[in-house]
């Protein structure tokens, strides 16, 4: 009776460690970017080798890390698997990109299988979502993932790095190098310093206020969240000039502006214009606008999607700088950062066994599906394509 007592005791522990084992099958996939102006990689070698040495399994398609100065053989000694066609790293339990895919990417994923990467609303079309609900695959926007205290992390850290760089963008296409105003970003003593007019109060304003007024620029900033004014004088730590957005009040800071910065995170949907095509016109030629609400449809009537390529147009003879990836400008540290927060997620993800129990356990992640098992779950993008969609919840609650 003893010895039998023994091996009913033994077989749970036996059990348990195989389903540990299975750990092994949990492949991820990081295919190469298509776009040329996409330099940035999820996952760091630092962070293949923290994943694999946790029985996760990487496959890198070869020169997926090049743009951002990280090579085939940091990934291999890191344990990733590198392969040299896309189809192989897109053949995984979970890909993971910086772009979103092509309809001809979906269609090498694996039926059921789990997408995160940025969703970039402006250039979605129904097309795209039929193609990920086709093969039932679990469609997850990194920009819209939240944290365990609600905030955003993937936007919070692109913020920084945008906010951060804004600055220096501006500061480029003022000098006359690039036939702009002339003007040193900041001033210098006897010289009255640079006027740069920033709209909206959020990661990406604070960051670039930083910048400017460590360059000694004169700052204005609007947003029509009084607490978020209020909030960023608290962390600039100084009396800047803050104000609602009226048309009154923000025309004439345009006027006198040298820079423009547009960075008004879309609340429902699409971003809503806040300067018209009469406040540019009004604008002192020479001066530029940075949209780095772009990507989410932009703020400025004006403004039109560019690329690092051909970075910047003219109209009404202001410069318009309206690239989306800002953030790929300084790959590596992107990557980093964007690494940072994804190689925790994948842990957890494994530990769960999948990304269905990741929705089902943690709400911060389910607030970035916006496809699962066939259907559009995201009401937004039902709305803009003219699509049903259902409630992720109610799905989540039939799935027994």
């Amino acid at each position: 009776m003893v010895d039998t007592t023994e091996t009913v005791e033994i077989l749970p522990k036996e059990a348990s460690l195989k389903v540990k084992k299975s750990k092994g099958d949990f492949v991820i996939g990081i295919p190469k970017e298509l776009d040329e102006q996409e330099k940035r990689v999820l996952l760091t070698p630092e962070a293949v080798k923290l994943l694999t040495n946790n029985g996760l399994k990487v496959v890198v398609e070869t020169e997926a890390g090049k743009r951002s100065k990280f090579t085939d053989k940091e990934y291999s000694d890191a344990g990733a698997k590198v392969v040299y066609s896309a189809k192989e790293a897109f053949e995984s339990e979970v890909v993971l990109k910086v772009e979103p895919p092509t309809v001809e990417e979906i269609n090498q994923m694996l039926p059921g299988s789990c997408l995160i990467s940025a969703l970039q609303l402006g250039k979605q079309s129904a097309e795209y979502i039929h193609a990920l609900n086709s093969k039932k695959i679990t469609a997850v926007s990194f920009e819209n993932l939240e944290d365990k205290v609600g905030g955003m992390p993937v936007v919070r850290a692109m913020s920084e790095i945008a906010g951060s760089t804004v600055m220096l963008i501006a500061s480029e296409f003022l000098s006359s190098v690039n036939d702009g105003k002339g003007l040193i970003l900041g001033g210098i003593t006897g010289v009255p310093p640079t006027q740069v007019v920033i709209i909206g109060a959020g990661t990406v304003a604070e960051y670039a206020a930083r910048t400017a007024l460590g360059l000694g620029a004169n700052i204005k900033i609007f947003d029509n969240h009084i607490y978020k004014l209020r909030r960023i004088k608290q962390l600039l730590g100084q009396q800047v000039f803050t104000s609602t957005i009226d048309n009154i009040t923000l025309a004439q800071a345009l006027k006198e502006a040298d820079v423009v910065i547009g960075a008004l995170r879309a609340e429902k949907g699409r971003n809503k214009i806040v300067v018209t095509n009469e406040m540019v016109a009004a604008m002192m030629p020479g001066s530029i606008i940075i949209d780095v609400s772009i990507d989410q449809g932009g703020c400025i009537e004006t403004a039109e999607m560019t690329t690092h390529a051909s970075p910047t147009y003219l109209k009404h003879d202001i410069i318009h700088y309206c690239v989306p990836n800002i953030a790929s400008r300084v790959s590596r540290t992107a990557s980093v950062a964007l690494s940072n927060i994804f190689t925790p997620l994948l842990l957890q993800m494994s530990d769960l066994k999948g990304a269905e129990e990741m929705i089902f356990n943690y709400k911060w992640f389910m607030k970035g599906v916006y496809t699962y098992r066939g259907s559009l779950t995201n009401a937004h993008l039902a709305r803009k394509f003219l699509m049903t969609h259902k409630e992720l919840q109610l799905l989540l609650a039939a799935r027994y």
